[in-house]
């Protein structure tokens, strides 16, 4: 799903909304979500997930093509870690299955 896809189906299910108000809403969550990662906070969604920030530390990597050694420098990157019911959702839903919200049982998309 892609993000003005997020939009769409905000804006659809959410009657009172119109695009452009989901569209800002959905703007205003992702950036919360990039500053408190950026300031190394975690972010729990409770039966979603959490994001928390892992540090890689420097190491020796190798130039594909030359073989030679490289200093890779020490990194933050962001880390999802699904929650319970996120899991236990995507686990039920068979490969081949329609992803559409229609398609999906009312109790994933409660969730």
């Amino acid at each position: 799903m892609t993000r003005s896809e997020l939009v769409e189906r905000l804006a659809a299910r959410m009657g009172q909304l119109t695009l452009r108000d989901a569209e800002q809403a959905v703007k205003t969550i992702f950036d919360a979500m990039s500053a408190s990662l950026g300031k190394g906070h975690r972010i729990e969604i409770r039966g979603f997930g959490s994001f928390t920030v892992n540090h890689r530390r420097p190491r020796v990597g190798r130039n594909p093509r030359s073989g030679e050694s490289v200093l890779v420098p020490e990194k933050r990157v962001a880390h999802f870690k699904p929650g319970k019911i996120l899991r236990a959702a995507v686990e039920a839903i068979p490969p081949t299955t329609d992803l559409s919200s229609e398609a999906l049982p009312e109790k994933v998309l409660s969730a």
